[in-house]
């Protein structure tokens, strides 16, 4: 896939259409539209209801908390008037404000559904690892100044790959009616005085990602040992985890669907990683009834139940 393509603006687009989303979080309560503070789900509705000339409402892949940023937020709306691709684009984002904005936008089938069709969603939670503190990273990334062996933090989170009860790395107000959830796979590498976690699953629990990275740094500045994680899952008891990773650091990257969709693939983000070279949807789903059960499969195993709030 080009970066560069024209958008038509020709031929107004019918029924649900689904879009890619970007955002700085740093001045959102989070995704999720409240009363009291401002949220991205009400600065996009509120652009692309200016374009249709009419309310519209969207419905997201995931939700992200305050301070969280995402790069491939993707969203559904059935729109109540029909523009064409570059009105969609072009007019949303002249109606946002500079820390949001949209990719792109096409047309799906009416059973698309951007978080129950969703098979998996990825997070990069990124570390600045560096004696000073950042300047021109620094709504981006976390600042550690303490050396951080990134090879012990990656051991040491191998444990958490597959299905767990992961109520050990679950906030305290966390509203999912279980804790189990499918982690596909977690990576930690250093590229420079940049330490990155990488992990994708088919869902996950209200701080979880941010807990984890907080015990793996833990780990990195050789406080615990490789076993640590292992002893935290065990325990299943968030009250004796270790402390929540600031929210500057996490980045929504990918919400992963079956190809059928069509969806566009992109270089994952943010951008300050893009030498990695790696696009969406290249790695494989690992099998797991979620995936099969989203894909509307028939599964034995009932804990298909999520409420991605990472």
């Amino acid at each position: 896939m080009s970066l560069f393509q024209r958008l038509d603006e020709h031929h107004p687009l019918n029924g649900r259409l689904a879009m890619a989303v970007e955002y700085d979080g740093s001045q959102y309560c989070g995704w999720q539209r409240l009363k009291h503070a401002a949220s991205v789900q009400a600065s996009l509705e509120q652009a692309l209801s200016r374009v249709a000339g009419a309310p519209v409402r969207v419905h997201a892949s995931g939700r992200t908390d305050s301070g969280v940023h995402a790069t491939r937020q993707i969203v559904h709306f059935d729109p109540p008037a029909p523009r064409s691709e570059k009105a969609w684009v072009f007019g949303a984002n002249a109606n946002l404000p500079r820390d949001i904005a949209v990719r792109w936008v096409m047309p799906v089938g009416e059973d698309f559904h951007a978080r129950f069709k969703a098979l998996a969603r990825r997070y990069r939670y990124v570390l600045l690892n560096q004696p000073s503190r950042p300047v021109l990273e620094r709504a981006n990334v976390t600042w550690c100044r303490d050396p951080l062996d990134a090879e012990a933090m990656h051991e040491a989170a191998q444990v958490l790959v597959g299905e767990h009860d992961f109520s050990s790395f679950r906030a305290a107000g966390c509203q999912s009616k279980t804790p189990w959830r499918h982690l596909h796979f977690i990576e930690v590498h250093r590229h420079g005085p940049l330490v990155v976690v990488d992990v994708q699953g088919n869902a996950f629990l209200h701080h979880m990602i941010r807990n984890i990275a907080g015990a793996l740094v833990t780990v990195g500045r050789g406080e615990q040992g490789a076993d640590y994680l292992a002893r935290l899952l065990a325990l299943r008891d968030r009250t004796q985890g270790d402390v929540t990773a600031p929210a500057c650091g996490l980045h929504f990257v990918d919400s992963l669907y079956d190809p059928a969709w069509g969806l566009p693939s992109e270089p994952l983000g943010p951008n300050l990683l893009a030498f990695l070279g790696e696009w969406t949807g290249e790695r494989p789903l690992p099998d797991c009834p979620w995936a099969e059960f989203r894909r509307g499969q028939p599964v034995a195993d009932g804990r298909v139940e999520e409420n991605d709030h990472a």
